[in-house]
């Protein structure tokens, strides 16, 4: 498809101004926008790379909207695509940690913030309907969709071995081996992915490399290797990067407390962009207390740049293999698979986003090897039960453009909030 630079441009800077709400609900919006709205992915193309991207280490929003671009107009399309998914929430989470290190928490931020988290709540409403209707084909996916759900959200199962019980499952039981479609042909040689491979270690590790030469010890160095280990280990998306990073930042490096890194994931999920820029919250503060401003402004960078350009390494030496790997019949009934059980890890994602949204106060209890999360019922939030339905007509019945119905709702937020 030929899509103009110009246009694809304009639509990504939509995407990454208005991703509020998670992977969850980003992934929603780019289905509405991509495929729905616009058709530069078919369905099978869009529930593929979803599949593939949830299989690699690090965001799989981000990672989606690079292969979208790269799929529109090459490495230029993606670099621009993953970059303006990027690039808003960067600037806001830099400004509001600045706020956050001089004045401490801001009550109007948060009132707005209030009424964007309706609208997320109903975007992720959405994306379940939608992406369940297409992924579901059968009782199978429909029996794996339930069981992620259960496993992850009771049983607090790994969301990486999620993803390899439900490939394998698709593998072994799915396939359908007497199609005879023709397979496509890789558009790429192995030559070329090794030296994409290669220049992206380079501009990934150098910078890293350099600032340990001149500043080692110092604790920009100590940011750059922790955030390029994350970037390589934590498969499973988002939350899996948060799981892994929260309990280093606070118990082992004690750059953060645990109210902080709370706060953290707050600005982070109430912000446009991917959700792991709460690590750009957390190189910022870190670097703060050792240097004040200027010395946290260059910690947010760092780790901005040595959690995200990985992301662009994995896509752009991947990508060209995905339709090839969908075209094999096990391969592809791993990827359906998969993607079925992503849809109960949607579900696990929008049940526990919308329990912190609606009540003030969530607990999670272990019974044994279940967990549950418990909300508080005399810390409901009526304005935010309000704001969802408001949300949810303007949305689902209306139809009214995503945009607006940020604003409607951000400006019903301050209303509520004037009038308690």
């Amino acid at each position: 498809m030929n899509v103009p630079l110009s246009q694809l441009f304009a639509v990504f800077l939509k995407i990454g101004l208005l991703s509020f709400g998670g992977p969850a609900a980003q992934i929603a919006l780019m289905h509405r926008v991509l495929v729905d709205e616009r058709a530069w992915l078919s369905e099978k193309q869009y529930l593929n790379a979803l599949s593939f991207c949830m299989l690699l280490p690090g965001p799989e929003a981000m990672q989606l909207a690079t292969y979208a671009g790269w799929r529109l107009h090459g490495i230029l399309g993606g670099l621009i695509a993953g970059l303006l998914f990027v690039l808003p929430g960067a600037a806001v989470i830099f400004a509001l940690a600045t706020l956050y290190v001089t004045y401490g928490d801001v009550p109007l931020v948060d009132t707005l913030f209030l009424g964007v988290q309706a609208v997320a709540v109903v975007i992720v409403i959405e994306a379940l309907l939608k992406v369940s209707n297409r992924a579901l084909i059968g009782r199978a996916h429909w029996a794996l969709a339930g069981l992620a759900f259960v496993g992850i959200f009771f049983f607090d199962v790994p969301f990486p071995l999620i993803v390899l019980a439900a490939g394998a499952i698709g593998a072994m039981s799915l396939a359908s081996l007497d199609d005879d479609a023709p397979t496509p042909v890789v558009a790429v040689s192995s030559g070329r992915t090794l030296m994409t491979v290669l220049i992206g270690l380079v501009i990934w590790g150098l910078p890293v490399l350099i600032l340990d030469a001149l500043v080692g010890g110092s604790i920009l160095t100590a940011i750059g290797l922790f955030f390029s280990k994350l970037a390589v280990v934590t498969f499973g998306g988002a939350y899996a990067v948060l799981a892994y990073m929260a309990q280093d930042v606070v118990v082992d490096f004690g750059w953060l407390t645990a109210t902080e890194m709370m706060d953290g994931l707050g600005l982070a999920e109430t912000t446009p962009g991917p959700l792991i820029l709460v690590t750009q919250f957390v190189g910022y503060l870190a670097a703060f207390r050792e240097g004040g401003y200027r010395l946290a402004f260059a910690g947010g960078m760092v780790t901005l740049w040595v959690t995200f350009v990985p992301c662009f390494l994995w896509i752009f030496a991947g990508a060209p293999y995905l339709d090839w790997i969908a075209a094999q019949p096990r391969l592809n009934a791993a990827l359906k698979a998969i993607t079925a059980a992503v849809v109960g890890v949607i579900l696990n994602l929008s049940l526990w986003f919308a329990l912190h949204v609606v009540f003030a106060t969530v607990t999670e209890t272990r019974i044994g090897v279940v967990r549950l999360w418990w909300p508080e019922a005399a810390m409901v939030q009526w304005q935010a039960l309000v704001l969802i339905a408001v949300a949810a007509v303007l949305l689902l019945r209306v139809r009214m453009a995503i945009g607006w119905v940020l604003l409607v709702s951000a400006g019903v937020a301050l209303a509520l909030g004037a009038a308690v």
